[in-house]
């Protein structure tokens, strides 16, 4: 339905206009609109109810392994999602330690009550951003098909020159309790209704995805002795470059709330094989398909038959609450089992649930319309980000949400639009990876999917990403000079250790000793010294009178670029390669059936994704690396008679 159209329509009429509307105030959706707002867009956020804006529905935690970067790089880029989690955080851990440097990943446990009072407030008082509880049924396009605005279930009309919508699990969502099916969003919250089947209309291809909660329970009900206690951390940095810089470092460990771990038992397998019938995963009532890297719990015990047990965590829901969230027991089974199961756990014998568990089910775009923007190939001047597009978890809607809206922004300025590609963040990971190879089940972000990891560390998302969101206005002047003046100490101090000798010494025998290393028998720099294995730069400071005073940031970054000095510079030769291949553009109009040597599914596959650039063309599932090869011929073929 084309604008015009729509207020042909009785009742219609004309409520506003604006440079952006955002669809949904998940995280993608607050993300986005913070992002066009303080660019300087006249924005408009709407939401089905504004007391759930930016929920936490499943766990409430922000961060973790690979989501920890994303939050990072969102705030390096200048989002929103850091600030707030630092804010509301009640216990603070950095995970993957042992692992090294380049994984390591923060993640907090949130009040989530608390996170998103506090992302409203943020947005409510952000100038140029309008919040309205509404529900948004149609996409409005205007004559040439391109986004225009959105209609209310009240026919409001809402004028738009971008559209970006974060449906999140809302479209057409239901939820799933054994037999019981309910027509709803997550938490019992309204779903969305009329909007899928616009888009539908409109020829974007429509998924269905499924995805759950657990159970929450009393803790008053729980008998911790029995559990094992998880404490937080006092050393962790905040999420925001910002906050870090000023110091303001999250709770120390005393003053965290803990968490707690358990272990299903022979019972809990027990309950759940003899209610398999029960269960809607099995029975063919979920259509939806879940995620894998995050089943329920009777799918843990269908699919790895050869595990006895499975943990489970038991984490606080707030400072303010006495809901407990059991983390890794998501499950459809009927309420009356997941009493059963919840109490066949060690210290949960007595527990009273006061939210069951469910799942739902909801549509969902296909990633592969989308252009490496997030802007849709089909309706030019409409954004998607979050769950719409095939992702699960929060962090990976906020790192969409904040692409769509800047690209939103950037398309109606007529600017060109922000790409963060692979070597330059897991944000690009995400992305290129919903985008050139499509998902077929919701997609969650790993470390091990980010080829140069090493370069991609939570330390340095701000070296890599803060230019970029100061260029196009997210990052203001001062917060840019002290991330300049951060830079410059990092560079000047490695290069200050690389340039001081020390000699051997009974001093330096001691310091080496401790992590048993042997004394070397000539001068040698304190760079090369942090380069052997167990040696820190805080080790050194008896033997290296002259250092600065410098912030923790400045000395974790400037020890891991020294002791990972050969691995980087392997991984940017590697980078470098791959940058010379997304720098070759493809037409957009290319014609890939007439190009010779090219392999007919290739053809088809290239045809239907339209990739921008040859990097991006050499990801595409069904299209080889000689097929890649003869794209580059052809390619230069056509420069050199553009030349002629």
């Amino acid at each position: 339905m084309t604008i015009d159209e729509s207020m042909e329509q009785e009742g219609a009429f004309v409520a506003g206009t604006y440079d952006v509307a955002v669809v949904g105030a998940g995280h993608a959706g607050c993300e986005a609109a913070h992002a066009c707002a303080v660019i300087g867009l006249k924005t408009i956020l709407f939401t089905l109810s504004l007391d759930s804006l930016a929920n936490l529905p499943c766990n409430p935690s922000i961060g973790g392994t690979s989501k920890g970067q994303l939050v990072r790089e969102l705030d390096a880029l200048g989002g929103i999602m850091g600030k707030v989690a630092d804010s509301c955080a009640v216990q603070m851990r950095m995970l993957n330690r042992s692992k090294g440097p380049a994984v390591y990943s923060p993640r907090a446990q949130m009040d989530r009550a608390m996170y998103s009072v506090t992302m409203k407030h943020s947005l409510e008082n952000l100038p140029g951003l309008t919040l309205r509880q509404d529900h948004i049924v149609r996409l409005l396009t205007d004559s040439e098909g391109r986004a225009a605005g959105v209609m209310t279930a009240g026919k409001a009309v809402y004028g738009a020159k971008a559209v970006v919508i974060c449906s999140g699990t809302y479209m057409e969502s239901r939820t799933i309790k054994g037999e019981v099916i309910t027509e709803s969003g997550p938490d019992g919250l309204p779903r969305s209704t009329g909007l899928s089947g616009c888009l539908k209309e409109l020829g974007i291809p429509i998924l269905r995805f499924k995805t759950g909660t657990p159970v929450r329970v009393n803790s008053k009900t729980c008998d911790f002795t029995a559990m094992t206690r998880q404490n937080g951390e006092g050393d962790v940095p905040p999420f925001s470059f910002e906050n870090e810089m000023n110091g303001s470092y999250p709770k120390p460990a005393g003053e965290q709330l803990p968490c707690w771990s358990v272990w299903t038992t022979d019972e809990t397998r027990e309950i759940i094989t003899e209610n398999m019938s029960r269960s809607p995963l099995y029975s063919g009532v979920i259509k939806g398909i879940g995620p894998r890297y995050c089943p329920s719990i009777e799918d843990k015990f269908m699919r790895f038959k050869d595990k006895p047990r499975h943990q489970i965590f038991v984490e606080p829901m707030g400072t303010h609450t006495n809901e407990m969230y059991l983390q890794g027991f998501s499950t459809s089974l009927p309420e009356e089992i997941q009493i059963k199961m919840v109490r066949s756990l060690p210290g949960l014998h007595d527990a009273v649930i006061q939210r069951s568990a469910y799942a739902i089910e909801y549509d969902l775009v296909d990633p592969l319309q989308c252009k490496a923007s997030l802007e849709s190939k089909i309706v030019p001047n409409l954004f998607t980000a979050g769950q719409i597009n095939g992702s699960s978890g929060y962090e990976e809607a906020a790192a969409q949400g904040i692409i769509a809206g800047i690209n939103a922004a950037m398309k109606v300025l007529g600017k060109p639009p922000l790409i963060v590609d692979r070597s330059s963040g897991y944000i690009g990971v995400l992305i290129d990876d919903l985008v050139t190879k499509g998902t077929n089940e919701p997609y969650r972000m790993m470390t091990a999917r980010a080829e140069y990891r090493l370069f991609l560390r939570q330390d340095n998302a701000d070296a890599r990403l803060t230019p970029a969101g100061h260029s196009i206005g997210l990052i203001d002047d001062e917060r840019y000079a002290r991330f300049t003046a951060k830079q410059k100490a990092i560079n000047e101090e490695t290069e200050r250790l690389k340039n001081t000798y020390v000699a051997p010494s009974p001093e330096l025998g001691e310091v080496l000793a401790n992590c048993f290393q042997t004394l070397p028998k000539s001068g040698v720099s304190l760079a090369e010294l942090i380069k052997r294995p167990g040696v820190t730069y805080r080790m050194l400071a008896p033997i290296d009178k002259e250092r600065p005073e410098l912030t923790p940031d400045i000395t974790f970054g400037v020890e891991t670029d020294i002791k990972y000095e050969g691995y980087l510079a392997l991984e940017q030769e590697k980078i470098a390669r791959f940058a010379s291949l997304e720098k070759i553009v493809i037409p957009e109009d290319t014609d890939y059936s007439s190009i010779r040597g090219l392999r007919k599914e290739a053809g088809q596959k290239l045809a239907a994704m339209r990739p921008d650039n040859v990097g991006r063309a050499s990801r595409i599932s069904g299209v080889s690396p000689a097929d890649c090869e003869v794209l580059l011929v052809w390619l230069e073929q056509q420069r050199r008679k553009k030349n002629v």
